[in-house]
């Protein structure tokens, strides 16, 4: 597989990729933003992208659910979930006392506001693109130090003066990896299925018939998030994590209802869920039981009387 990853180097994008089965040692390429990541996936220039889709602690990552509910069909394979662990690193020699400034990107000073206000009240923060950037500036003496990811310290040859600075120590990032579009994963007994779904907005009680769409038939709903579609105020596009695999049963009749109801559904794949383990389907909601009943109504038509 060849990866690109959103960079630059030393980020936690880069860490997660690092996590996959079968990358080891091998090198993915950096692309400088989220869409530039993907289109690479989409021009064939690499196999995968490894893209945030959302944080514990800052939410959604809006431009990524934007260029695949928008965008030239993707298909996501695999999720990534990785701690955020920031640390607070200097160049070999640097001292807690030496430190004036400190490189950080905004979201990751924001996340270490505490430890920065309690341990560097006096020091100035100074915003930059990245985590990796962040190290990089550190390394090239334009700053004392760096927020940055354990990573990028290492990368970088810097010296870790503090880790685990995070005021939230249970953060963690997901991370998507998108792939072209082809047949999904085959089942584990504990999928996620993720689609961007458009209502009509014009019926009432149209997000209310999405939602019975999969709970009737026994789907979770794990994640539901809206983004503006860009067409009008009040228009927006649903984007929906729910249990189960696109090969089951009881998915398949629940996409099914959504494309009736829905102005419009996009699948965006189906994978196993990061770190989970089989999960029975709930009573009277397995394939078995759903082939068990197509069997008794086809009885049924044909005159058939149990």
């Amino acid at each position: 597989m060849r990866y690109v990853y959103l960079g630059p180097e030393g980020t936690f994008a880069e860490q997660a990729m690092r996590t996959l089965p079968g990358v080891g040692t091998a090198g993915g390429t950096p692309a400088r933003s989220v869409p530039e990541a993907l289109d690479a996936v989409r021009v064939a220039a690499a196999d995968a992208a490894v893209v945030p889709l959302e944080n514990s602690i800052g939410g959604q990552v809006g431009v990524t659910l934007d260029e695949l509910a928008t965008g030239t069909p993707l298909m996501i394979i695999r999720e990534a979930v990785l701690p955020v662990e920031f640390v607070l690193a200097a160049r070999p020699g640097g001292t807690l006392d030496g430190i004036r400034s400190v490189a950080a990107h905004p979201q990751a000073s924001a996340q270490c506001r505490r430890w920065l206000r309690e341990i560097l009240p006096d020091a100035t923060v100074v915003d930059v693109l990245s985590n990796g950037a962040a190290a990089v500036g550190a390394a090239g003496g334009e700053y004392d130090a760096a927020i940055c990811a354990p990573i990028g310290a290492n990368r970088h040859g810097l010296d870790v003066l503090a880790d685990k600075i995070s005021d939230h120590p249970d953060a963690v990032t997901r991370f998507a990896v998108v792939s072209r579009p082809g047949p999904p994963p085959p089942p584990t007994g504990d999928d996620l299925t993720s689609l961007a779904v458009s209502i009509a907005h014009d019926r009432v009680g149209a997000l209310l018939a999405v939602l019975m769409e999969l709970a009737v038939r026994g789907v979770n709903l794990t994640r539901i998030e809206s983004r503006p579609t860009g067409e009008a105020l009040g228009r927006y596009v649903f984007f929906l994590d729910c249990t189960g695999h696109l090969a089951e049963a009881r998915l398949g009749e629940a996409l099914q209802g959504l494309r009736r109801v829905c102005a419009d559904v996009r699948f965006l794949g189906s994978y196993p869920r990061a770190g989970g383990s089989p999960v029975p389907p709930p009573a009277g909601l397995s394939d078995v039981d759903y082939a068990g009943a197509a069997a008794w109504l086809a009885r049924l038509r044909a005159g058939e009387l149990d």
